[in-house]
């Protein structure tokens, strides 16, 4: 098995590199089995003339632009944000005939068909292949409010399902649609970029139970509480329209000479674990931040607020893959836009806060331990003005049931998250 992976680089999408199963048993084992990964020469020479080799033009922070071949247990990590998870990848294997199961002996077929249009800058050659231009009018707003199944086989066939999601998330409908000039929408990828003047992500509810369409409606609001507080959101706001949440897309920068593509890769990814559904203690994500951000410090800081607030308001789908590294064209590498940040606790199968500091630092149900977890970070990766950073915090989240009043997150959900907003407050007063 081969994939090729391209990359959207200086306006446009190159070979960058390739994938390679070891052998034909080990295709079988999917993202668990051997394999060689090496970029393609050519591509190589030309990025390490221009001095660009661990930022947007690099697959991932772990693969910075060289000429070394690498022969690995399992694939690298940054591949697993390109196979579909979650729907997407229930849908793709009802396309796929030559599979006859889910398991490891499908992940190739799904990498090599359903790899063509993640988020991010990235893309699987040989599914890409698959995407044509159409010739579809497109949908009004209405159109997909209205008609939800006429939209979800349009935007299925189009091949609009999000690749790469893991955790409670990844079952909810996902679409990454596309807004053209005259107001109609697309799948991604369905029309040309000189068409499009914005991109959308698109979720549906998971299911039909009153607490899925809950949770989606007040995602919205949630993400208008986090920009209030002073947490680093995209500038354009979630929008909820009666049965859908539209989002607006951070990943794509739509200017006056084409769409920009910025590198996308989750935490996950950045830590080096190569398994869906795979949790890890925070510290294995900071690690990874603070060796890869450009602004360390900043993001780190920015971590621990998203970790506060997530216990605060009861977000406890809190994975490795639902936080990011986004890789903009001047060189940055940064912690991304907050994303994903939903009352999860609501959700009736029960949730449990995936990810976790060490046992020394949170203990099962109580806040964690803010002092040590700054103090650990601050030996960890020298860095300073974390307790103060926190600290500072403790006002605004006092005020955060008046906030979330403010934006529109429904009653009940406040009243219920006033004790542990009151924890948390204490708790950042106390550093």
């Amino acid at each position: 098995m081969l994939a090729h992976i391209e990359i959207f680089v200086d306006n446009a999408w190159r070979l960058a590199a390739t994938l390679r199963a070891s052998s034909e048993k080990e295709a079988t084992k999917g993202i668990g089995g051997r394999c060689w990964f090496e970029y393609e020469q050519g591509y190589v020479v030309e990025y390490m003339q221009q001095g660009d080799l661990a930022g947007l033009s690099a697959v991932s922070v772990r693969h910075p632009v060289s000429l070394e071949l690498t022969h690995g247990d399992h694939w690298p990590a940054f591949v697993l944000d390109l196979l579909p998870g979650g729907h997407a990848r229930r849908f793709w294997l009802n396309r796929l005939p030559e599979v006859q199961m889910d398991g490891p002996g499908a992940d190739w077929a799904l990498l090599l068909r359903g790899g063509g249009n993640p988020p991010g800058n990235l893309r699987i050659g040989e599914a890409a292949q698959g995407f044509s231009h159409r010739d579809h009018p497109g949908f009004a707003l209405e159109d997909i409010l209205a008609r939800k199944e006429h939209f979800i086989e349009y935007a299925e066939q189009a091949g609009a399902a999000v690749a790469g999601s893991s955790g409670a998330q990844g079952d909810a409908p996902k679409f990454l649609l596309v807004r053209d000039r005259n107001d109609r929408w697309h799948a991604d990828g369905a029309i040309t970029d000189d068409r499009i003047a914005e991109h959308w992500l698109v979720k549906l509810p998971r299911g039909s139970r009153d607490s899925d369409r809950r949770i989606l409606r007040n995602e919205a609001a949630y993400m208008a509480v986090a920009g209030e507080v002073g947490l680093r959101v995209h500038e354009a706001s979630p929008v909820w329209r009666e049965n859908a949440l539209f989002i607006p897309r951070f990943d794509r920068r739509v200017t006056p000479q084409g769409v920009e593509r910025y590198g996308l890769e989750s935490l996950l990814s950045a830590a080096g674990v190569a398994e869906f559904g795979a949790k890890r203690n925070h510290d294995v994500f900071c690690e990874a931040l603070a060796r890869y951000s450009t602004q360390p410090a900043s993001d780190l800081l920015e971590y621990l607020l998203r970790d506060a607030l997530n216990f605060a308001l009861g977000n406890t789908d809190n994975h490795g893959r639902n936080q990011a590294l986004l890789k903009r064209p001047d060189g940055s590498v940064r912690l991304s836009p907050l994303y994903d940040f939903a009352p999860m606790f609501l959700d009736e199968q029960g949730i449990a806060r995936a990810t976790r500091w060490a046992r020394a630092l949170e203990e099962p149900g109580s806040p964690p331990d803010w002092a040590a977890v700054c103090d650990q970070l601050a030996d960890s990766h020298s860095v300073e003005g974390l307790r103060q950073g926190l600290s500072i915090w403790a006002d605004r989240f006092e005020q955060l049931p008046r906030v979330m009043a403010d934006c529109g997150v429904d009653q009940e959900i406040i009243t219920l998250r006033h004790p542990r907003i009151d924890a948390i407050a204490q708790s950042l007063h106390r550093l």
